[in-house]
């Protein structure tokens, strides 16, 4: 399968990227870039190395050896906080939200390394659109929400940071089927809308809904690249890649 060189330069670029945990190499050498506009997944089974290559993307994690790029700059010596306000935000995996301040109160951090304050409340709204049920919940502390409706705050808190880049962690670990077909047909909307995405997901069906394109991680490495149609159509070569074995 195919993995044409992007037409344009790429706004995230990864290149020969080695993330080790200790003693454990956790990522060999993986490369991959995302367009502007553009839904890319990283598909795998546990531990294949999909959600270290986002902590590394964010600056969480220091690699060891390759390069992370933005606009064609290198971001990975960076601090977290610094690619925050370059562009990227990332929706980690378990959601993460502060359990003991209101859904609001966790939108509005989510804005803080914003510039433009003006254009805040504006996004704020835009929010509670997407997810109406957090406009209902707004004085709720977060602690006391649904899974579900925890991760559509995880995804919202994320977008208050108005990213060029939104890195998603497994949106629908944990989730009922139901809230899931909701959190990503907001996320196809946010897809119409423009927003380049990097997707760690472990549903394939889903994923491959809303990319455009996907790379199968093993083992750390890239196994399988191609569009999204070219994966559909191919399941059973994406399920040995996934695995390693034929099913």
């Amino acid at each position: 399968m195919s993995n044409p060189p992007p037409l344009a330069p790429p706004l995230l670029a990864i290149e020969d990227l080695r993330v080790d945990y200790g003693a454990v190499r956790a990522v060999h050498g993986v490369s991959l870039h995302v367009a502007a506009g553009e839904v890319v997944a990283l598909l795998g089974a546990n531990g294949a190395g999909k959600s270290t290559i986002l902590r590394t993307i964010s600056g969480l994690l220091r690699p060891r050896a390759g390069q992370v790029q933005l606009d064609g700059a290198p971001i990975h010596r960076l601090p977290p906080a610094r690619i925050v306000r370059l562009g990227i935000a990332h929706s980690p995996e378990g959601r993460r939200v502060f359990g003991n301040l209101t859904v609001a109160e966790n939108l509005r951090l989510g804005a803080t390394s914003r510039p433009d304050r003006d254009k805040v409340p504006a996004d704020r709204e835009r929010m509670y659109d997407l997810f109406p049920i957090l406009r209902e919940r707004m004085h709720q502390v977060a602690g006391t929400l649904s899974g579900g409706e925890q991760q559509m705050l995880a995804l919202a808190r994320a977008l208050m940071a108005a990213p060029r880049l939104l890195l998603l962690d497994e949106p629908s670990l944990g989730i009922a089927p139901l809230i899931v077909r909701s959190i990503f047909a907001t996320l196809g909307e946010l897809k119409r809308q423009g927003t380049t995405m990097l997707l760690v997901e472990q549903n394939i069906n889903v994923a491959l809904g809303l990319a455009d394109r996907a790379y199968v991680l093993r083992t750390g490495e890239v196994s399988l690249t191609g569009s999204a149609t070219e994966l559909r159509d191919n399941y059973e070569r994406v399920a040995e890649a996934y695995l390693g074995a034929r099913q």
